[in-house]
């Protein structure tokens, strides 16, 4: 049975996906077998057969690794990311080195990075008074925010049963080490270091001084509960991507998941590089 490739292209960026035809072609060539991830930017998680698959090629930026973390889940698969987006922080080359990058990864010569996720449980309410729960994975981080209107939106926190306090704001991330340099980052948080195995929370615009950004132990549960009080809309999402459209949150909780997502990449691309590359613009400068 031939070894099977997952390519994981940016749809809406001709240059990705025209590269992915290209590795598709090469690879077959060599006797390899080649899966695409179907377009479905708002799945959360894709049907893909993954079946002695060895590797997945991420052609994007890291909104495109993100949703192959969510197509390979904890199979083990591992991922490399070519990087044609405009952030890059989690991509391994760029579209320049593509054959000897996907060359280097199926040799097994990169350096494999285990990046740990999140599992996230919510619980909604249905407009007919009904509740609905849904689970899934994430890689990066997991929002509360508030929705289209704008309104402040009051919530609980809780960490293992502690409480923490009652906020009012536009909403709360809990994120993992991989995550903190995303939307946590923005939102004011810390960047955390990817061997660190608990979560970083992180409020958004809290309508106090006193609320500042914690980080939990691996072990911790993190607890959101929405005030069912206020009127005001709120949204939750999981990596970029909603759960529960159309319905009001209730609660939510994250914990460490049960598994690691394995990102490839060279060793002389360390994260303190890629933090000074990306956020200092210091690399070219020692």
């Amino acid at each position: 049975m031939a070894v099977k490739v997952l390519v994981v292209p940016n749809y809406e960026r001709p240059d990705a996906v025209e590269d992915a035809a290209r590795v598709e072609s090469w690879l077959v060539s060599e006797g390899m077998e080649v899966i695409w991830v179907p377009y479905n930017r708002l799945q959360m998680a894709q049907n893909v057969d993954l079946s002695d698959c060895c590797l997945a090629v991420s052609l994007g930026g890291d909104g495109t690794l993100l949703r192959a973390a969510r197509t390979v889940g904890y199979s083990g698969i591992p991922i490399v990311g070519i990087s044609y987006g405009h952030l890059g922080f989690l991509t391994c080359a760029g579209p320049q080195n593509l054959f000897k990058t996907i060359s280097d990864a199926l040799a097994g010569d990169l350096h494999v990075s285990r990046r740990a996720t999140l599992q996230v449980d919510a619980e909604f309410e249905a407009p007919d008074g009904s509740t609905r729960k849904t689970s899934c994975m994430a890689l990066n981080d997991l929002a509360l925010s508030h929705g289209s209107l704008g309104g402040v939106v009051s919530f609980a926190v809780s960490v293992s049963g502690n409480y923490i306090d009652t906020l009012r704001g536009d909403g709360f991330i809990v994120s993992t080490a991989t995550g903190s340099t995303g939307y946590a980052l923005a939102a004011g948080g810390p960047i955390v270091t990817p061997e660190f195995g608990g979560m970083v929370c992180v409020p958004v615009a809290p309508h106090t001084i006193m609320a500042r950004a914690f980080l939990t132990a691996p072990t911790d549960v993190v607890e959101i509960c929405v005030d069912r009080e206020r009127p005001a809309e709120a949204c939750v999402f999981a990596d970029g991507q909603p759960l529960g459209t159309g319905l009001r949150p209730l609660r939510v909780s994250c914990k460490r998941g049960r598994g690691d997502i394995l990102l490839l990449d060279y060793r002389a691309q360390s994260f303190y590089g890629s933090v000074s590359r990306v956020f200092y613009g210091k690399a070219d400068k020692q």
